[in-house]
């Protein structure tokens, strides 16, 4: 198998793609395409279901995808080696979450973009389950939870730091300033983001041992969920560092009420996997930045 057939294998399979893997690797489609064929026809097997506009792995693909990451990662380390360039490079592909992106993960990101700009990242925004999977299967190479610290099968992960929420509303809600008890929360308006998100996840089991059903109304986004609750359409329970600009400028503010559970901003990668160099790197910087940041 040539190294560049399988690298552009890789590409496809990560973004599910033929139009943006030829974007990304600045070649013709019509080259992507024949590359993948040439591949195919070597192996004897196809790698992709094309249904109509969109493609999927099969499982020969899914077989196929964690050893071509391993050749690829192999192939760098040797070229390094020979070289002697210490210059950290190559694609990582991140799983991540937006309150993540937006408010933690900035200075990193700026760190490798100016200091690192050979390692080229690949943010992909999922959740939960759908991370969790990726890391298995070896789409992502790392992935951020956001979740309590909780081992998972195949996965190993590590704390980062650990994660504030906050519950907020308007100003002038009527439970602000009082003391609040779980019981008064079900029968208010409650704003959220949308299922599979842990703290909102979390939530809503506490809520639901005190009332058989409580009614959220969802919202897309963080920034969604804070403009409604700063318009007075209910509260929310949302990340401390979500919320920090809104609650210091008074246009939002935070109810007494602690959650009884604690969450924690996690790294998670396949158990067993051998990083490569330019991914021990991304965890180093991401142990110091993200903990500062918290």
């Amino acid at each position: 198998m040539e190294l560049r057939l399988l690298v552009t294998f890789e590409k496809v399979a990560t973004v599910l793609s033929f139009t943006r893997a030829a974007a990304e690797l600045q070649y013709a489609q019509s080259s992507v395409t024949g590359q993948i064929r040439a591949l195919e026809s070597s192996l004897g097997a196809e790698l992709f279901d094309r249904l109509g506009s969109r493609i999927r792995l099969t499982e020969a693909g899914e077989r196929l995808l964690p050893y071509a990451r391993q050749m690829i990662e192999l192939s760098e380390e040797a070229r390094l080696a020979v070289t002697g360039t210490q210059e950290p490079a190559g694609t990582l592909t991140v799983g991540t979450m937006e309150s993540l992106t937006s408010y933690r993960l900035p200075p990193l990101l700026e760190l490798f973009h100016h200091r690192y700009p050979k390692v080229r990242l690949a943010l992909r925004t999922t959740i939960g389950d759908e991370t969790r999977q990726a890391l298995r299967q070896g789409t992502y190479d790392l992935g951020f939870l956001m979740e309590e610290e909780t081992t998972h099968a195949g996965l190993e992960t590590e704390v980062l730091a650990v994660e504030p929420l906050a519950l907020v509303a308007a100003p002038g809600h009527p439970l602000a300033g009082k003391p609040v008890t779980t019981a008064d929360l079900v029968r208010r308006p409650l704003l959220a983001t949308e299922p599979g998100c842990a703290y909102r996840d979390l939530f809503e089991r506490e809520l639901t041992a005190l009332a058989p059903v409580v009614d959220f109304m969802e919202f897309g986004t963080i920034e969604a969920t804070k403009r409604a609750a700063a318009a007075g359409l209910g509260m929310s329970l949302l990340p401390e560092v979500t919320v920090a600009a809104e609650l210091a400028e008074g246009s939002l503010v935070r109810l007494p009420w602690e959650p009884p559970f604690r969450l924690c901003t996690q790294l998670a990668w396949r158990a067993g996997k051998r990083l490569p160099a330019h991914a021990r790197l991304f965890l180093e910087q991401a142990r110091r930045l993200v903990s500062e940041e918290a």
